[in-house]
Order: structure tokens, then sequence, then C-alpha cells
């Protein structure tokens, strides 16, 4: 499998160009987008209370890193797999994993206090980053094979 992807140029050009725009998106967050958590994990937050937000402005913002991070991530897999019932599947499992993160984020925030921040956290990590392509990757290449 990894042969045949190596041999296709179009493939290795969308692999490598996906990879880049989700490390542009991860480095030129503070400018892209309104987020007041991105300081806050930066400093000592177990100690801290959370910050003022806007949490409209903050859940589009969010919202549009998300699928940025899922629509590169999706890319990159078909680019891996060149399966459009996985290409389905995934998109699925991305919406349901965002409503659910989505929910348990502002949850923590508005209903439970600071120390629940840990929680944020990885909450937080999960809709911010694209950690769900480093664990579609392997999962689906061992369904393959």
């Amino acid at each position: 499998m990894l042969q045949k992807l190596f041999k296709d140029p179009k493939t290795i050009v969308l692999i490598i160009g996906s990879v880049i725009v989700l490390a542009f998106v991860r480095n030129y967050e503070t400018v892209l987008f309104y987020d007041p958590f991105l300081n806050y994990f930066k400093r000592d937050y177990l100690d801290l209370p959370f910050p003022d937000f806007n949490g409209i402005q903050l859940f589009w913002n969010i919202l549009l890193r998300y699928f940025i991070n899922a629509f590169f991530s999706i890319v990159i897999l078909y680019a891996f797999f060149k399966d459009k019932s996985l290409l389905k599947f995934v998109s699925i499992l991305y919406l349901l994993f965002f409503v659910v993160l989505i929910c348990a984020f502002f949850f923590v925030i508005l209903v439970l206090d600071e120390n629940y921040n840990f929680l944020l956290f990885y909450v937080r990590r999960f809709l911010i980053q694209p950690l769900f392509l480093i664990l579609f990757i392997p999962a689906f290449y061992f369904q393959k094979k």
C-alpha cells in the first residue's frame, strides 16, 4: 500500500500540501483565531480562573478551526487510502466528535469550575488540533491490512 502511495506524485503533493496547511493553521493560530484559552494554557493554568471570553465568538472560531483541520485531515486520509466509503465514514465521525466535544467544552467552561481545567485542556486539544488524524491513519491502515 505504501509503495503505491509513493509512486503517485499527485498523492504526495496532496499529502504534503495538506500537512503544510495544518502546520500553517497551528503556527498562526494566535493571528487567525480568537481563543483566550491559548494564553491561559501557556501559563500556570492550574491555579488560575478561566479567562473572560465571548462565547459566541469562541464557538465560531473553534468551529472554523476544527473544520479546517478536519477537511485537510480527511484529504490526507483520502490520499492515503483512496476509499470513498472511508471518506464518508470519517466525515460522519468528525461531525459526531465535534458535537460531543463542543458540548463538553462549553459544559466545562459554563457549568464546572476551574478545578476541571485539566479536562478542558484535553477536550480543547481535540477540538483545535488534528489529533484524530494521528489516530485514524494507523487504525485504518491496520484495518485495511
